[in-house]
């Protein structure tokens, strides 16, 4: 494979919706109207291909995968998914809470204090 080849590029990427919807079932071990559950509880949203078939990325199934395991553990299926998308947005805030903390920390050890 050549660096300009674009495959290299979409086989590394996360979000490329390379699964169907029957693989992605098979891979998380349940059934494809788990799948359209969570997709009808807004968990995910797979995108389409061409002729309208639901395609998910490594992404979507690691949070599917997620949501499987709070339903298998008697959660139903609604709460599971806003439990997975609180969690989200938890990870995302601690993220954005520590790159700010590194931040400010960097200006008081003296990256400011140069002119004089």
């Amino acid at each position: 494979m050549t660096a300009d080849n674009p495959l290299g590029d979409r086989l590394d990427d996360d979000d490329y919706p390379a699964y169907t919807m029957g693989r992605a079932a098979e891979m998380l071990g349940t059934t494809p109207g788990f799948l359209r559950a969570i997709g009808e509880a807004r968990l995910i949203t797979p995108l389409r291909s061409e002729g309208g078939h639901r395609r998910y990325s490594r992404y979507q199934l690691r949070i599917a995968a997620r949501a499987r395991e709070l339903v298998d553990r008697g959660t139903p299926i609604e709460a599971a998914c806003r439990i997975v998308i609180l969690e989200d947005q938890l990870e995302e805030a601690q993220r954005i809470n520590e790159e700010y903390r590194r931040g400010t920390s960097e200006a008081a050890d003296g990256s400011g204090s140069g002119s004089g």
